[in-house]
């Protein structure tokens, strides 16, 4: 199962003081289907509000096209004031990839939705960071500076022709910076100390900027040969830090920026803060997040504390991420709940899903009156349980005193298998939604000769999505067995009868999957196809059975002879 894609949008809007336009700019965001919103920012004093929203990514750049044409109608720069600096009524729109998406491909959005901008709303464009066009406007603070006060003088300049849109000065709307860059996450770790002093030097060892370099005898900040201040890099690179006292909390913090989560992940920041602080007498008590952070920077953090406690990465999403929240003590101030503060639980809807339900419910879910959950629901349900089984013996095996040496290989295998069970589970709704496609076609008008086309399209399209969903789940789960096959061989012997009950699992799971292949199969009209998933389904149907048979002969074997 491919993570969906996803981007985020954080366009600063310069007004902040009108009620009227900061819940209008939200309502714009809102009414675009497959984006959602997650905040709304507005500060009086900068007169300055910061949207934030995602979703796919076509549907967020159609959200921040049509929020952008909103602040362009509604501000008007000639007679806007506020503390924070600004070139624009959009004045910064940055993309963010979050999910299933590289930065590379959010460039192309930017520049996508740069070029709509111009061309349509006749508002020049910048690009900035990774969709810059040229170094020195990598950087938005170099791009705004001036301001919009300097803004018309600015682009007189060769070098500061827009990107998009106008070359000329547009007095209303000024200029927008359009870019893509990675997440940043907003991160401060709490030490046991009310001194600024002593969290400054926490965070000098820190960040990537470092600290200035003084003479050991005059005490005086050395410079290079440009007159520029030397500087001791921090261990941390793409950090931002510095250090300050929160009256709220009576403690002092690391206030950090992680600008690049592939440089320094969230761990690492946390990690290299306790390792800094101790030199100073110091203890990181916990730390808190700011606003919301992918779900990947806490499974890399749960990850790596499981590995260093010498346990298995083979556990639930649910318990890996609570292994980071407790490791980097985000509840030591205010209670940190995932489901509101991870961007991707954020934009889950809320679905009666199968795999939600208790097994009571599901089994009579099953058996009542109603052609779903059917048979290509349960093979997927059985698929899961067979790699269940399989993590199982991998997690007990991997803490099993005598199998030391071969920690990391069970580890893996049992991180592999959830892997698995992930896309199995996915798969027990997606083949009841495949089957619901069909009805759905099939209750389409036929009125027309135009409408009978439509549907006949339609039922054709849904009944090749309900033959794919079960050749997945016999693809999926006939990539369990090798590693199910290798804790018969290789796992705990105590265990060997919980393999064998998850390989029995894997081939009714192909069998039954495949019973579905051929039956959706059964009414195509084209022969040829329908010969070519028969024959694919079956050969994979007898190869798994050959293969079970061989691994249920050899644990019979050893059961009997009792090694």
């Amino acid at each position: 199962m491919k993570a969906p894609r996803i981007i985020e949008c954080v366009p600063n809007f310069s007004e902040g003081r009108n009620d009227q336009f900061i819940q209008g700019i939200g309502e714009t965001v809102s009414k675009i289907p497959g984006v959602k919103l997650l905040h709304v920012d507005p500060g009086k004093s900068t007169n300055r509000t910061v949207v934030t929203f995602a979703g796919d990514p076509d549907a967020v750049i159609e959200a921040a096209f049509q929020a952008i044409a909103y602040a362009a109608s509604k501000i008007d720069m000639r007679t806007h004031h506020g503390e924070h600096p600004r070139m624009g009524a959009t004045d910064v729109c940055p993309l963010i990839p979050i999910s299933g998406i590289s930065i590379e491909e959010t460039v192309k959005y930017a520049k996508k939705l740069g070029e709509r901008v111009g061309s349509e709303l006749n508002i020049p464009v910048y690009l900035y960071e990774a969709a810059s066009s040229r170094d020195y406007r990598k950087n938005l603070a170099d791009i705004r500076s001036g301001e919009y006060e300097g803004l018309e003088q600015k682009m007189k300049l060769p070098e500061w022709k827009p990107d998009y849109g106008p070359s000329g000065f547009n007095p209303a709307s000024g200029a927008t910076v359009i870019g893509a860059r990675d997440f940043l996450i907003a991160y401060n770790v709490n030490l046991n100390t009310r001194s600024v002093k002593l969290a400054n030097e926490v965070a000098f060892d820190i960040r990537e900027n470092g600290r200035p370099v003084k003479d050991e005898l005059t005490g005086k900040l050395l410079k290079n040969a440009n007159g520029e201040v030397v500087r001791k890099a921090g261990t941390c690179k793409s950090v931002k830090a510095i250090g300050w006292y929160i009256d709220e909390y009576q403690l002092a913090q690391v206030s950090m920026n992680l600008t690049n989560m592939n440089e320094t992940a969230l761990h690492t920041a946390f990690e290299e803060c306790r390792k800094a602080a101790d030199k100073y007498g110091l203890i990181v008590t916990g730390s808190e997040l700011v606003g919301l952070v992918p779900k990947r920077a806490l499974m890399e953090a749960g990850q790596y504390f499981l590995h260093k406690q010498k346990r298995s990465l083979g556990v639930s999403e649910e318990e890996c991420i609570d292994i980071a929240i407790q490791s980097l003590g985000l509840n030591s101030i205010t209670s940190f709940d995932p489901k509101k503060r991870i961007i991707e639980y954020m934009l889950e809807e809320k679905k009666n899903q199968l795999v939600d339900l208790s097994l009571e419910k599901f089994i009579q879910e099953t058996a009542a009156d109603s052609p779903t959950p059917g048979g290509g629901s349960v093979s997927a349900y059985l698929a899961a349980l067979g790699a269940a089984l399989g993590a199982m013996v991998a997690n007990l095996t991997a803490h099993k005193k005598g199998y030391e040496d071969q920690f990391e290989f069970f580890s893996a295998t049992a991180a592999d298998a959830q892997i698995k069970i992930n896309e199995l589970l996915f798969l027990v709704d997606e083949d009841t939604r495949a089957f619901n496609q069909i009805m759905e076609a099939f209750r389409l008008p036929k009125s027309t000769p135009e409408e009978k086309s439509i549907r006949k399209k339609a039922i054709k399209k849904a009944n090749q999505y309900a033959i794919d969903i079960p050749m997945k789940t016999m693809e999926t789960a006939a990539s369990c067995l090798p590693f199910i096959k290798a804790m018969t061989e290789k796992g705990n012997p105590n265990s060997i009868s919980d393999a064998g009950v998850g390989a029995l699992c894997i081939q009714a799971a192909v069998s039954g999957a495949s019973l579905n292949v051929q039956i959706n199969a059964a009414g195509l009209e084209d022969e040829v196809l329908k010969k070519s998933l028969f024959e694919k389904s079956q050969n994979l149907e007898e190869k798994i059975t050959k293969e079970v048979g061989e691994i249920i002969a050899a644990i019979k074997t050893k059961l009997a002879s009792g090694n």
